[in-house]
């Protein structure tokens, strides 16, 4: 499917204002595709209408454009004058038969003259003095800039003092492939033959291999036919005003301001970066990154990390957060922004946009203490609750049965063999007693079951400041994986975001490329390519 110009400038100036908007490209970046010099061109002509061949002068001031005008006309119908500039607008000459359905929007309407004739050799050309270009008056650059998209052929006037001028020559080279060109060499009557045969060198330098290079005079009317080519400008004019031509041109013009768009968006595309570069580089800076500042911040922790574990061991009971305001203090609020900081530094020198990547990084400049201090806290309750490792637990909770069994067991035996032995003793003649040496072993045996559970739990029992201290390492390596998370996240959305950003600019550049709609089969003729650049 192939895309009319004026869609594709509208696609693409949608893209660039969508960068602007979400900060990947400035305003003075998006530039080329936002100012008004692309234009989507409208037609002048309904579409049921053969369109005329736009044929307009274009020139430097007081090079004599007005002037070729009125010749053409054989009346006054385009200002001339001493003054300078002297165009300050824009005239119009065509057939009364001919009918402008309607000016593009923005069109300054009280600077446009239109002055209508009936000749038929005419017929089917609209003639235009455009104003002087190279005006110190902005306003005239901008109505020349507003007609050059309608205009199939461009007359550049030059005159033997002025064929050297910049601005125009500057214009020239910037519309070369959007139009035909025919070249006049005004006033000729005070040229040197160095002059005409300089500025046909000067053409064959702008790519121009057989340039038209007619000359004219309008001050002497009395001129030999060989010195005055007006007549056979005229005639070309005329040859070339053909529905065919007209057709042609406009299929050539679409092309090269296809191609000019095409190269604004690689412009703006190389403002991306690389569209094949991948996150891989910038993850691996920020994981070296991040890891050092990781391992630093353990360091420059370790004592208040001590000094809160302590102060949790002694408080168990009651835990305040207002010790851990001295954990994430402003030398490690620094160190982190510096972190940060050193990855859109790395991104800038990867040639990657940083302000989309700051967005997202920003939030995390304050929502990491907040979120060292949760998961501290978090980690150091757990900790606390149930410290010392599993077997710990086990063992203490074993002890702390037998601590009550085993007493009562020992007892228990104790007292059976006491009565065993009493009952024996009741049946003999003699009554025998169990003695000292019984009573000293039995306490010393209900001592000893009951004192190892309990020397047992005491030595077992799980520091409450080494439970707090676990914690709260735990806590800091969570929260620091957290952070590092939300980082990764942010660069892979980062890279996604602006891989559709290419993906958007290289489905109008194809969409560019398409065939025009408006095939023609038969190539230029010979008089028509000689008005062409290659």
């Amino acid at each position: 499917m192939a895309y009319d110009y004026s869609d594709l400038v509208q696609q693409a100036q949608n893209w660039a204002q969508q960068l602007v908007t979400n900060k990947w490209l400035s305003e003075a970046e998006a530039e080329p595709l936002l100012n008004d010099d692309i234009h989507a061109v409208q037609g002048l002509f309904d579409a049921s209408v053969e369109p005329p061949l736009v044929v307009a002068f274009l020139g430097g001031t007081g090079v004599g454009k007005s002037s070729l005008l009125n010749r053409l006309a054989a009346k006054e119908i385009a200002r001339t004058g001493v003054v300078r500039p002297t165009s300050k607008e824009v005239t119009l000459f065509h057939h009364a038969d001919i009918h402008i359905n309607q000016l593009p929007e923005g069109f300054p309407l009280e600077k446009i003259r239109i002055d209508k004739h009936f000749e038929e050799k005419n017929r089917h050309i609209i003639w235009i003095d455009m104003p002087d270009f190279d005006s110190t008056e902005q306003s005239n650059q901008r109505i020349v800039l507003d007609w050059l998209p309608h205009i199939d052929v461009l007359i550049y006037v030059v005159s033997p003092e002025r064929y050297r001028d910049k601005k125009a020559w500057q214009l020239l080279l910037a519309e070369g492939g959007k139009h035909a060109w025919v070249f006049v060499l005004n006033q000729s009557d005070r040229a040197q033959p160095e002059q005409y045969q300089d500025f046909k060198q000067q053409l064959h330098k702008a790519g121009f291999d057989q340039p038209l290079v007619y000359q004219s005079c309008c001050i002497d009317d009395n001129m030999s036919d060989t010195a005055d080519e007006f007549s056979a400008l005229q005639a070309m004019m005329q040859t070339l005003a053909t529905q065919k031509t007209v057709q042609q041109l406009a299929v050539r013009s679409e092309k090269a301001r296809k191609s000019e768009l095409i190269q604004a968006l690689n412009i703006q595309r190389n403002h991306l970066g690389d569209a094949a570069l991948q996150t891989k580089e910038l993850n691996n800076f920020w994981q070296v990154q991040w890891q050092g500042f990781g391992v630093l911040l353990k360091e420059a922790m370790a004592l208040p990390m001590q000094q809160l574990a302590q102060n949790y061991a002694l408080n168990s009971t009651n835990l305040s957060w207002q010790a851990e305001q001295n954990l994430w203090d402003t030398w490690a609020q620094t160190r982190f922004i510096d972190t940060l900081d050193s990855l859109t530094l790395q991104a800038d020198s990867l040639g990657l946009p940083i302000n989309p990547l700051k967005k997202p990084l920003e939030p995390l400049r304050s929502e990491i203490k907040t979120t060292i201090q949760e998961s501290v806290l978090l980690e150091v309750r757990k900790s606390l609750i149930k410290p010392g490792n599993k077997l710990q637990r086990a063992v203490l909770k074993i002890s702390a049965i037998a601590e009550i069994i085993l007493p009562i067991a020992a007892m228990a035996w104790v007292g059976y063999q006491a009565f065993i032995h009493f009952y024996q003793s009741s049946l003999m003649d003699k009554p025998q007693y169990l003695g000292i040496d019984f009573a000293i072993n039995s306490g010393m045996l209900i001592a000893i079951v009951w004192l190892f559970p309990y020397f047992l739990q005491k030595k077992l029992k799980p520091s409450l400041e080494k439970a707090a201290a676990k914690g709260l390492r735990r806590g800091l390596d969570k929260a620091l994986q957290i952070i590092d998370l939300k980082v990764l996240d942010a660069i892979d959305e980062y890279e996604q975001q602006r891989q559709a950003q290419h993906k958007q600019a290289l489905e109008i550049i194809e969409c560019c490329k398409q065939e025009s709609t408006k095939k023609i089969d038969d190539k230029e003729s010979g008089e028509l390519s000689r008005l062409l650049l290659p």
